[in-house]
C-alpha cells in the first residue's frame, strides 16, 4: 500500500513504546506498549479513571507523555506532529462543534481549519451529508439535533480531511438504545471500508461487537491485549455459575467474593455471575451462603464464560461499576 507520498505505508497504523503520563505523583498511565495493524479495529476497554482518555491524547498529540514514544502511521507525534494530526480524525466524549452553526456549516468550518481547498468545502460537507443520513438537517443548528444526530455529525466531522486513523473516545456515552445501536453500526461500516478504528469504551459488550482486539487498562496499565475469542479462552476449564437472588445483601455478596471457591463475582442488579472453581463447589457455596444471610436462590445455571467474566477475571473490577460508565463527559484521567 502507497501513502499520498508515493512511499510505502508502515503495516502499523498506531504503535506506542513505554507511553506515560504524569500528573505530579499520579500516574495516569504507565509505560504503555502497544501496536494497532492499519485496517483493524481496537477497542481499549477499562473503568472510569484507568487512563483511556489520556492515552487518546497522547495519541494524538494534544498532550505530551512524560517519558515514551508514539508513532503514528510511522510518524513520531512528538517530532512530527503536523504530518501525523493529519493522518488523524479525532471524536471526543465532548463533541468540539458549534451549537449555533447549521450541521453544513460546522463541517465547512472544519474543511476550513484542516486547509481542504475552497471548492471542496460545500461539497465535502454535503457528501459526507448524505453519508451519515443527515442530508435534510443540512440547514438546522447543531444544538437542537437529536443525541444520536450530534454524534453522527461528530464523527463526520472528523473525517472530513479523509484520515486514515479514526480515534473514538466512549462512542456511545449518553445514547439512548436505538441511537447508541445505530452508531455501532456506523462503526462497523467505517471499519469495512478500511480506516483504521481505536475506540475506548467502558461497555464489555461495545468492545466485542466492534472490535477484532480488545486491551484491557486498569489504573494506568495494560494488563491483556487479545481477540474477545482469546480473553475469553484464559476462563478455559473454570465454571461460570448465573445466579438470581432478588435484592442480594451487601454482606452477602462480600462473603461470596470471598469464599475460596468464588474466582471472580460480577452483578446486574439481581443476576449474579460466579466464576467458581467447579460447579459442585460453587453450588455447595452457594447454597451455604444464602442461608446464612436468609437470602433465596430465585434461579441457577451454568454458562458459558463471557468476555466480561474474563474481564472481571483479569481485573477484578465489578462489572456493574463498568456498565455505570465515566462520571461525566470529561474524560477518565486528568
Amino acid at each position: 500500500m502507497l501513502s499520498s507520498q508515493g512511499t510505502t505505508a508502515p503495516a502499523l497504523a498506531i504503535e506506542a513504546c513505554a507511553l506515560t503520563r504524569c500528573y505530579g505523583a499520579l500516574v495516569a498511565v504507565d509505560h504503555l506498549s502497544l501496536a494497532v495493524g492499519r485496517g483493524e479495529a481496537f477497542a481499549f476497554l477499562g473503568p472510569n479513571g484507568a487512563g483511556k482518555t489520556t492515552t487518546i491524547r497522547m495519541l494524538t498529540g494534544l498532550i505530551r507523555p512524560s517519558g515514551g514514544t508514539a508513532l503514528i502511521d510511522g510518524l513520531d507525534i512528538a517530532r512530527d506532529a503536523m504530518a501525523a494530526k493529519a493522518r488523524v480524525g479525532v471524536v471526543p466524549q465532548r463533541s468540539n462543534l458549534y451549537g449555533e452553526l447549521s450541521a453544513r456549516d460546522n463541517l465547512v468550518f472544519v474543511a476550513q481549519l484542516y486547509g481542504l481547498p475552497s471548492r471542496r468545502w460545500r461539497a465535502r460537507a454535503d457528501e459526507l451529508l448524505d453519508q451519515f443520513g443527515l442530508s435534510e438537517k443540512a440547514g438546522v443548528p447543531f444544538s437542537t439535533l437529536s443525541g444520536g444526530m450530534k454524534r453522527r455529525l461528530t464523527i463526520a466531522a472528523a473525517l472530513v480531511h479523509e484520515p486514515s486513523i479514526l480515534f473514538l473516545d466512549e462512542p456511545t456515552t449518553g445514547l439512548d438504545v436505538l441511537s447508541a445501536r445505530n452508531l455501532r453500526a456506523l462503526v462497523g461500516d467505517l471499519k469495512g471500508r478500511g480506516i483504521t478504528i481505536f475506540l475506548t469504551t467502558h461497555l464489555i459488550t461495545e468492545a466485542e461487537q466492534l472490535a477484532s482486539r480488545v486491551g484491557i487498562i486498569v489504573k494506568g496499565r495494560l494488563i491483556a491485549v487479545d481477540t474477545p475469542a482469546g480473553l475469553r479462552a484464559r476462563t478455559h476449564g473454570e465454571d461460570v455459575l448465573e445466579v438470581t437472588i432478588p435484592e442480594p445483601a451487601e454482606a452477602l455478596l462480600a462473603a461470596l467474593r470471598g469464599a475460596a471457591t468464588v474466582r471472580a463475582l460480577s452483578r446486574a442488579g439481581d443476576t449474579l455471575r460466579l466464576t467458581v472453581s467447579t460447579v459442585d463447589a460453587g453450588l455447595r457455596t452457594l447454597t451455604e451462603v444464602t442461608q446464612r444471610y436468609g437470602a433465596c436462590i430465585a434461579n441457577v445455571r451454568t454458562v458459558a464464560p463471557s468476555l466480561e467474566d474474563a474481564f472481571v477475571r483479569l481485573t477484578q473490577v465489578d462489572a456493574e461499576a463498568m456498565r455505570n460508565g465515566p462520571r461525566s463527559q470529561g474524560g477518565d484521567a486528568p
